[in-house]
């Protein structure tokens, strides 16, 4: 049974995690008798992992000496002479190991199973990472400052940077992919990879729909509806295909969320809902359509604070509970932005750290996102991608920029009253085109405009 001695130093001030010396000096020795392995494991194994310092730089040592060699044994001898050299020119920071030292590790080479030795290194590495991680958690619960919605949140960031931490780069040869390419250019994309927008246009625009890792903005001026057609996008992923999605509402409270929610699928005017004034024949049409929304994996988070960490220890759980795929946030100026410079860094920042969410659990992430006034120093009136406020990152990191206009908030007798533009300003690796829909602001939804 493990033990506080166990797991706490002398000074019982730091924590002191596991190691395995055996192994680290069968891979030290192993690679001096087959230096190739050092490019052979180097996908799965870090050097940096080894925890007796001299081991480690034997390792270096040998792999510097490889560099001039194209095959073959690298004795003890060679070895050791590397290390007084750079002992002498102060680029070894250690005490420089004796000739008895690396010749009776030279011995301990085992090359056949130094694959499997240096797999017990990386694990006793992530073992000692996860000790220190709970050396910081303790530290950070026993702080007088201590946040339960902040400090939770970083250390499931921390905890997720511990098992990550033995990950490599996934490289691969241009051949190996090329057979998945042909066979995606003749397979149409399905429900299990796009998710729809519900608007048959803009499906079509996208392939399908967003596609797992991409960043969605959606950009508009004050009472556009931005918030309302997000709404659309979650209602068309969560109730119409059963998709996990999530609403990070910065602006609504869940109640409203709800309320907005009903009347766009079930066609009850929004006002008479407020006014509790919901006639009977709409109330047997909200009848027919509550099992379906009841059914759909929707969740709602209104808080009214949201940082990145908050966000992504929210996003962890749920995708590995429920297997979230869409992530709404209304909206992106509204989010805590940590220390930076100006604003204009902090959203910077922002903007990539969520780009980055998207890729590294796979799944997509709308962000609304307020325009500054240029629409309205227009003639037309139209808004560009440049109109994102504050940063030109938001521009940069989107893989998606949706520009909501509607020229009857402007002029209440524009001809195209009731109609409602999804310009699509930015879309990485297609075209680019302007959508119109059909506002239907009293039931709280656009529409495609053959629907109505």
């Amino acid at each position: 049974m493990t033990t506080e001695s166990d797991i706490w130093g002398p000074d019982e001030t730091s924590p002191t995690g596991p190691a395995d010396v055996d192994a680290e000096r069968v891979v030290a020795a192993s690679v001096m008798a087959r230096p190739e392995l050092i490019d052979d494991t180097a996908a799965e194994f870090d050097p940096s992992d080894m925890t007796i310092d001299w081991l480690r730089w034997v390792w270096h040592a040998t792999d510097e000496i490889r560099q001039s060699l194209t095959k073959g044994e690298i004795r003890w001898q060679a070895v050791h002479r590397q290390l007084v050299s750079w002992k002498a020119s102060g680029y070894l920071p250690i005490p420089c190991p004796s000739e008895d030292q690396v010749a009776d590790l030279y011995n301990a080479a085992n090359p056949g199973s130094m694959p499997w030795y240096a797999a017990r290194i990386t694990k006793a590495a992530i073992a000692a990472r996860v000790v220190a991680h709970g050396h910081n958690a303790i530290l950070r619960g026993r702080s007088a400052a201590f946040d339960p919605d902040e400090d939770i949140a970083a250390i499931q960031t921390e905890l997720d940077g511990v098992a990550r931490t033995g990950e490599q780069a996934d490289i691969s040869m241009l051949n190996e992919l090329l057979g998945d390419s042909l066979v995606r250019a003749v397979t149409p994309p399905t429900h299990e990879d796009r998710i729809s927008t519900g608007f048959v246009d803009l499906d079509a625009l996208f392939c399908g729909g967003f596609a797992g890792g991409q960043l969605v903005v959606v950009g508009a001026r004050p009472a556009m509806g931005k918030t309302t057609v997000a709404q659309d996008f979650a209602r068309a992923a969560a109730i119409a295909n059963g998709i996990p999605t999530l609403i990070e509402s910065l602006e609504m409270t869940k109640e409203e969320l709800s309320d907005r929610i009903l009347c766009a699928e079930a066609r009850i005017a929004h006002h008479h809902l407020k006014q509790g004034a919901v006639t009977d024949v709409d109330m047997a049409r909200a009848a027919r359509r509550v099992p379906d929304i009841q059914a759909a994996p929707l969740y709602v988070n209104d808080a009214s604070i949201l940082s990145m960490p908050m966000l992504r220890s929210q996003v962890r759980h749920l995708v590995r509970t429920a297997g979230l795929r869409l992530v709404i946030i209304d909206y992106l100026q509204l989010m805590q932005v940590a220390k930076a410079e100006n604003r204009q860094q902090a959203i910077a920042d922002l903007s990539r750290s969520l780009k980055l969410l998207a890729k590294e659990f796979g799944i997509v992430v709308i962000i609304l996102c307020q325009l500054n006034r240029g629409p309205e120093q227009r003639t037309e009136k139209k808004p560009q991608v440049s109109d994102l406020r504050e940063s030109g990152a938001i521009e940069q990191d989107a893989d998606i920029v949706i520009l909501l206009h509607r020229e009857d908030a402007y002029e209440k007798e524009s001809p195209r009253a009731g109609e409602a533009d999804l310009i699509v300003g930015k879309h990485r690796g297609g075209p680019t085109a302007t959508i119109t829909t059909a506002f239907q602001g009293h039931y709280s939804r656009f529409v495609d405009m053959a629907q109505t």
